[in-house]
């Protein structure tokens, strides 16, 4: 069963966290989903990776070409998080507690700023507590995380 993560930003982008949490995502032999918005979304995040972090590099694709299965990171509006341990949910995507059954982890990363965004992150929050799911809401302080609130599994 997935925990869910939720990653309020304040101060810092969805991209500097995803190059946090990848490496060890990837580090652990996990496979990851990143879904995120339409339009040049996928090409923005696929950016994004290609040019950090300046230490090392993501092994990651967009999805629909001929080895998706083969990424350790698969980058797309609808792409699955089936055969893959994690889950990053970016732009105000969204998943179910089924999809996210699963996987070990579901990070939701949302801008702060956003009402939408604040908004849809709390639909995603009850829609997972309702389903039994681990989570643990993450806040951004004078430029550090500090996790705020944890509910267990149940």
């Amino acid at each position: 069963m997935a925990i869910w993560l939720f990653y309020h930003h304040t101060e810092s982008g969805p991209g500097e966290t995803a190059l946090n949490l990848l490496p060890r995502a990837l580090a652990q032999g996990w496979r990851v989903a990143l879904r995120c918005g339409p339009g040049d979304r996928a090409a923005w995040w696929d950016q994004r990776l290609w040019l950090g972090p300046e230490d090392g590099f993501l092994p990651h694709g967009i999805a629909g070409g001929a080895y998706d299965d083969r990424q350790p990171v698969l980058i797309g509006p609808e792409v699955s998080g089936q055969g893959r341990q994690a889950l990053v949910l970016t732009d105000g995507t969204t998943a179910t507690a089924d999809e996210a059954a699963g996987l070990e982890r579901v990070w939701v990363l949302f801008d702060g700023a956003d009402p939408a965004a604040v908004d849809g992150a709390r639909a995603l929050w009850r829609q997972a507590q309702a389903g039994g799911q681990g989570l643990q809401y993450w806040a951004e302080t004078a430029g550090r995380w500090e996790k705020k609130q944890e509910r267990a599994a149940g």
